[in-house]
């Protein structure tokens, strides 16, 4: 008798434990999520400026097509690759910045040949753009830091104990963050 009482016991607490932890990795499974739509949403703010940059650039004579058509084919490519907030995994966010990455490095040209033209420094609305653009770049990495930090609390809560016991068996796996791109760890070299 007392071994089925305390076989029941055991039960119920683990019953009360695992609906108590599941109802907070369920909240916080959904702001890792809010999180990650945040993270797109600059992305796509950035996105979204591009058209109107790439057309104040045109404007100007002789300015190098190649270099537009690398902006609008980056941007192509950006906006391509979407991932579902369900379905975070490392290789997934990896995909994601791959591409994000190539529009920041075809945007970094645009800019470099910008230099070129001073009657296009001069221009208001490629002003009012650039300074939208370099705001909507702070905004990505704020919004990527928050998402960091909205993955940690979730990472953190479903490998502690008891949750550690049955969010996998209840489907709450392990968030990837986002993380450094290759090389950034070393400091570029400068040469003058």
């Amino acid at each position: 008798m007392k071994i089925l009482l305390r076989n029941i016991a055991f039960l119920f607490m683990l019953v009360s434990l695992s609906s108590c932890g599941y109802n907070n990795m369920v909240g916080l499974d959904e702001e890792v999520q809010g999180a990650w739509a945040q993270v797109e949403n600059a992305y796509q703010r950035r996105a979204d400026l591009i058209p109107n940059l790439v057309n104040t650039v045109k404007g100007v004579a002789n300015f190098e097509k190649e270099t537009l058509t690398g902006v609008i084919e980056a941007r192509a490519k950006a906006t391509s690759v979407n991932i579902d907030a369900s379905n975070l995994t490392a290789e997934n966010i990896k995909q994601f910045e791959s591409a994000q990455k190539g529009l920041s490095g075809s945007l970094s040209r645009l800019l470099v040949a910008v230099e070129r033209y001073p009657e296009l420094k001069a221009n208001k609305n490629f002003l009012e753009l650039q300074a939208q653009l370099e705001g909507t770049e702070n905004r990505i990495s704020v919004e990527r830091q928050k998402f960091n930090d909205t993955v940690r609390g979730f990472n953190t809560f479903v490998r502690s104990f008891p949750q550690v016991i049955y969010s996998g068996i209840m489907g709450f796996g392990k968030k990837a963050y986002f993380e450094g791109t290759e090389g950034t760890e070393q400091a570029p070299e400068v040469e003058f």
